[in-house]
């Protein structure tokens, strides 16, 4: 060593590692219950939890998730509730929202490929599931057309209208005349009644009588009309209206 150098002295480390945060090994152990049981392995809280933590890496999300199921009621009710009630939510931003909404279109993806794999009157269970996911939860009254093909086989379900069916007009002409555009052989009838209570008014019954003389002349089945609801279903077929 030089004369005069003073010795070099190993250089310490002051800056010590910051602790992980307590919800760190919170989230390992939700994953790996997921992992190992599925769904029912975790409360619906702590599935919406660790759907939320994904998208929002940062900060504890348990509280969020406990909050929106309070607010909504229920883990199903935040999948479909709209964007812009869910900006409402305290703590709550946009990639939380669009992680919220991409389950939401997942299920009802999933389940309307099921409602797919076999003709629809052969697969009752699939069906109800499938409009229970599209339809169930909505705060507002939504009438859905399921076209059918000649084997009885899912072509398309679109919105026909919204609002409740007592108040806004339905045009028979207007689902005929859709339903001859996609060559579709059969219709069901689909809507919710947001109320819970899936019993038929006495509108519903009367736009149906409408509907199915109108497809009569261009020999289009109308096989049934579902009413869903959050406490069930009713189907008009079952009791008799049609």
């Amino acid at each position: 060593m030089p004369a005069g150098q003073s010795p070099e002295l190993p250089i310490s480390e002051t800056t010590e590692k910051k602790p992980k945060p307590h919800y760190h090994g919170h989230r390992q152990r939700l994953r790996e219950r997921f992992i190992k049981g599925g769904s029912n392995a975790l409360a619906d809280y702590e599935l919406l939890e660790l759907m939320l933590c994904m998208a929002m890496p940062r900060g504890d999300v348990k509280p969020l998730a406990k909050s929106l199921i309070a607010q909504f009621g229920s883990f199903a009710n935040v999948l479909a509730a709209r964007p812009e009630d869910l900006q409402k939510a305290k703590g709550l931003g946009e990639a939380g929202i669009a992680a919220i909404k991409i389950a939401e279109a997942s299920a009802q993806f999933l389940a309307r490929e099921r409602a797919m794999e076999l003709p629809v009157i052969a697969s009752w269970e699939q069906l109800i599931d499938y409009c229970r996911v599209r339809l169930g939860h909505r705060k507002t009254e939504e009438l859905h057309l399921l076209f059918l093909d000649r084997k009885n086989r899912l072509i398309a379900d679109e919105c026909h209208q919204t609002g409740t069916v007592d108040h806004t007009p339905v045009y028979p002409r207007e689902v005929i005349k859709r339903a001859l555009e996609l060559h579709a052989s059969a219709i069901i009838l689909v809507h919710n009644h947001p109320s819970g209570d899936a019993t038929p008014s006495r509108g519903d019954i009367d736009m149906t009588r409408k509907i199915i003389d109108a497809a009569k002349p261009m020999e289009i089945t109308i096989h049934d009309h579902i009413i869903i609801s959050q406490a069930g279903y009713n189907s008009f077929k079952t009791l008799g209206l049609m």
